[in-house]
């Protein structure tokens, strides 16, 4: 099996998808020619030419109302948002009307966005949010957020075919550090359905995108210390498994949920409300949240540091966790 990274993962899911269906197509800031701002779309223009792979101008709220209507044309658009900072641009046209158009009409938006997001890259404010909590919010919006490349390969074709708006929010940060080895054969990841990364005893961190990778490296940090540490990849924020939560949760009996978007108003919140509501009887301990801090993602990389969660962070706040 090749090992291909979270990026190639991405690409190879595109291909794939644009190959099986010509109702699907491309659309974005410098996807085309450039090969996108990531290099993530590069050599698609030129298998399948510039009608599917298609330059826009820098207008977020344009490309996704151009999606919609194809969408409701019957088309299978794919979206680019450069970063998902920028998707505010288009929040209108994403919340009010692809989002309420089935409700409304009857008529069905297939779309995928992707939105290249997170920091660790010293973007600096405008180009290091994660801003997935925002359309967590909106009835009639999906919205995944994989870790591992052949979870990113699995869930962006199973968005491409889904009949709703999906979010992709890919990090920008696992782009080329992440590898994995993927089969050959079609892999499809339903939307909805977690995966434990690492099975534990003593306590779940419940997580996604890139903070998956901080657990599994804070697991091994307390391995030594005797704590056994599931690791919960949610990959998909709404809908999401509660089912495997209430799984892990009833078997470690403490409960930890981190993400890298800052602490207040989280998508975190909506996991620990849950499991307060309905694992309260197994828990031996408060449910914890680890998140960024409430402010914007500094430029310097010293303080970007200070502000973000880290495994050493991550792997204090489960010691604190397992000592209550």
């Amino acid at each position: 099996m090749p090992k291909i990274t979270y990026l190639e993962a991405i690409r190879r899911g595109l291909q794939e998808e644009l190959r099986r269906d010509d109702r699907v197509f491309l659309l974005g800031e410098d996807i085309g020619v450039y090969g996108g701002a990531f290099k993530v779309t590069k050599g698609l223009l030129e298998e399948f030419g510039e009608e599917r792979i298609l330059d826009t101008p820098l207008s977020e709220s344009a490309i996704i109302g151009a999606a919609i209507g194809a969408g409701l044309m019957g088309m299978r658009p794919v979206a680019e948002i450069q970063f998902s900072d920028f998707s505010t641009n288009a929040f209108t046209q994403l919340v009010n009307n692809a989002a309420k158009s089935y409700y409304r009409t009857g008529a069905a938006v297939p779309l995928t966005v992707r939105c290249p997001s997170g920091a660790g890259v010293h973007g600096g404010p405008f180009h290091s949010q994660n801003p997935e909590a925002w359309y967590t919010h909106v009835p009639g919006l999906k919205v995944v957020a994989p870790a591992m490349p052949s979870d990113a390969l699995g869930l962006l074709k199973s968005a491409i075919r889904d009949n709703n708006p999906v979010l992709f929010f890919e990090h920008k940060n696992l782009y080329r550090r992440i590898k994995e080895d993927i089969p050959d054969e079609e892999i499809l990841v339903p939307i909805g359905k977690g995966k434990i990364q690492r099975e534990g005893t003593d306590i779940s961190v419940i997580t996604y995108g890139s903070a998956v990778h901080l657990a599994l490296e804070a697991a091994e940090l307390v391995a030594p210390e005797g704590l056994s540490v599931e690791v919960v990849d949610l990959r998909s924020l709404v809908p999401y498994d509660r089912e495997l939560i209430l799984q892990s949760v009833q078997k470690t009996s403490r409960a930890l949920v981190a993400h890298e978007a800052n602490r207040t108003g989280g998508f975190g919140a909506e996991i620990a409300s849950f499991i307060a509501e309905e694992a309260f009887e197994f828990l031996d301990a408060p449910v914890r949240r680890l998140a960024a801090l409430d402010t914007p993602v500094p430029f310097s990389p010293p303080l970007e540091e200070f502000v973000l969660p880290n495994s050493q962070k991550m792997a204090e706040a489960i010691r604190d966790l397992a000592a209550y």
